[in-house]
């Protein structure tokens, strides 16, 4: 029993250090790093509102429309190799021809200029898809996939209005993606011909695709 305690004791310097390394991006209560890039205001019911807000220690996209466009971005600081962990809840339709809540997380990408289609984050960088899926079968632009470029291989989203946890792990040209606990992505872009060229540094930022999305726990752990 002592050895096992000084074994713990030990080893929990080092393990406070890795928790130490992580990153807050959102501070749970103001926008504070964060840059609106795209609209910034949407019409609710004649009343002209903010599309991203703090509620509940959370940052929400509110707009609920399916057809604004844009990102909140982590202006603070550029990230190479890391580990991107964070919670998300899609909105559920509100009528039944709505098409699906839509979003996504944008890593390794630049400033978005809504004049410049080249700019976005899945073709500048990467876009990992967030979309209420649950019920279809991955492919290059579902829930989870480098978006245009490679499919998730197994499909671990939950349905609109369930948390759902991600992790996105960058470390040189490889890239592994992990959903609520299983593994989905795990690729060398260095293999790919379509984003072999793709920046290995970049900003971190979460989409507005018109709609109602909350995101928590947002952290980065840089890897050295």
């Amino acid at each position: 029993m002592i050895l096992r305690v000084l074994c713990l004791l030990s080893l929990s310097p080092m393990l406070f250090a890795q928790e130490g390394d992580a990153i807050e991006l959102f501070n749970g209560k103001d926008l504070s790093g964060w840059i609106v890039e795209g609209p910034t205001e949407f019409d609710n019911k004649g009343t002209k509102e903010p599309i991203w807000v703090v509620e509940n220690g959370m940052i929400t996209c509110r707009v609920n429309n399916r057809k604004s466009f844009g990102f909140l971005r982590y202006d603070k600081k550029q990230f190479t190799d890391f580990v991107f962990s964070l919670e998300y809840r899609l909105s559920e339709k509100e009528l039944p021809k709505q098409s699906p809540c839509n979003s996504g997380i944008g890593i390794r990408t630049g400033v978005y200029n809504p004049k410049v289609a080249d700019s976005r984050p899945s073709i500048a960088g990467y876009e990992i898809q967030l979309l209420d899926d649950a019920m279809k079968n991955p492919d290059k632009h579902s829930t989870g996939s480098l978006y245009r470029y490679v499919a998730p291989s197994v499909k671990a989203v939950k349905p609109a209005p369930e948390w759902n946890k991600i992790e996105i792990q960058c470390k040189g040209t490889r890239i592994l993606i992990t959903l609520n606990g299983e593994k989905i992505i795990d690729v060398d872009q260095s293999t790919l011909d379509a984003i072999k060229n793709k920046p290995l540094q970049g900003y971190v930022c979460l989409q507005n695709h018109g709609g109602r999305v909350d995101f928590k726990n947002l952290r980065v752990r840089e890897l050295k």
